[in-house]
């Protein structure tokens, strides 16, 4: 099948974004069929692009669809880890309320959840749990009792190591986190990321199961058997356990736009406000001493990940596995993000971490 009329889909045509939607033309379609990325420096945008399209394929046999909507600025990603940093941010707020303690045993919230643990485990990830329960495949079915029987497993899922111990990153941490937000903070979580964050900051595309009128500007993400609807997954989350668990988890679910993201990283890297208080943001983005990582680990946060900051330094954030990622570089007053659908049809492309560091090389540049 014939290439589609512009399909690279490229903005940010002269200037400083035209560099940065060169770097982006130039990752698509091999690395990704969509991509976005905005950098900012000292509060103003100085770059932006998007390049490709939100649905390429029809299946795993990366035929192409007749009708492939072009990337833009706006488009909506499924966010995957990055979901993390938004549950680090209620947990967090809920903590300056004095509603949670992160140096309190979970089970003051949970009885079920393994003992000895603490928000600030979970946090750093060395609450010595697994990196995942795929309590989706124990439990079938669907149905809010079925997603709550499988929170229920999750929760209680046995420790690999004592907590307090080495660095074990685990989705099972941030989905307990999110489970104890909600307990303290006495409203679902997906609320609570409303009130608490997007809210305040006026992130309109941001939050969990996004609204069919939505649909058009998201990006598709894998094909997955199983899943109801014909083609690849779109408009729900690629993850399997938040999918599991009713698309709303600690640890993924959240979609977004890049500047949606970067309006939330602008917020940590200008002090916090209005959703937690500078001395908070400092102890989220501070080293936590965590013994067994390759990068520093803050609160929710990686410092100086190399697989993400590329040649940045001082830098701190994540990234989720769908290819999305943000950088927050506080000396150089700068915030980077990228967002793509690098799993689209299938997981597995190459070339996404070249990707991330190119962003990164551009970011440094401009910064």
């Amino acid at each position: 099948m014939p290439e589609a009329s512009g399909a690279a889909g490229v903005i940010g045509a002269s200037g400083r974004s035209g560099r940065l939607g060169a770097v982006l033309a130039a990752a698509v379609p091999g690395v990704c069929s969509a991509a976005v990325a905005v950098i900012s420096v000292g509060g103003t945008t100085v770059a932006a692009g998007a390049a490709g399209e939100l649905v390429r394929y029809s299946g795993p046999s990366e035929a192409l669809l007749a009708g492939r909507p072009a990337a833009r600025r706006d488009s909506i990603f499924d966010l995957a880890s990055l979901t993390k940093l938004f549950t680090t941010a209620v947990v967090l707020s809920l903590a300056e309320e004095g509603r949670l303690d992160l140096g309190e045993p979970v089970t003051a919230w949970l009885p079920d959840a393994p003992p000895g643990v603490t928000p600030r485990h979970l946090l750093t990830h060395t609450a010595g749990l697994p990196a995942g329960h795929r309590a989706h495949e124990e439990i079938p079915g669907d149905g809010p009792e079925i997603h709550a029987a499988r929170l229920a497993r999750v929760v209680s899922t046995p420790p690999s190591h004592p907590p307090g111990g080495h660095h074990l990153y685990s989705d099972v941490g941030l989905i307990i986190a999110g489970r104890v937000a909600e307990i303290a903070g006495a409203a679902p979580l997906d609320e609570l990321l409303r009130t608490r964050i997007t809210g305040p900051l006026g992130l309109p595309d941001t939050g969990y199961r996004p609204a069919r009128s939505l649909l058009p500007r998201v990006a598709a993400t894998e094909y997955m058997p199983g899943r109801p609807g014909p083609g690849c997954v779109r408009g729900e989350v690629h993850d399997e356990t938040a999918h599991g668990l009713g698309g709303v988890a600690g640890h993924a679910g959240v979609f977004a736009t890049a500047d949606d993201v970067l309006r939330f990283g602008e917020a940590l890297r200008t002090g916090g406000a209005p959703i937690l208080r500078p001395d908070t943001v400092a102890e989220m983005t501070r080293d936590q001493g965590v013994r067994g990582a390759a990068f520093g680990q803050g609160l929710g946060v990686r410092i100086d990940d190399p697989a993400v900051a590329g040649p940045l330094t001082g830098a701190y954030g994540h990234s989720g596995f769908t290819g999305t990622s943000v950088v927050v570089v506080p000396e150089r007053r700068l915030t980077a993000v990228l967002l793509t659908n690098n799993v689209h049809p299938v997981r597995g492309r190459a070339g996404i971490r070249d990707l991330r560091h190119a962003v990164a090389a551009e970011a440094l540049r401009l910064s």
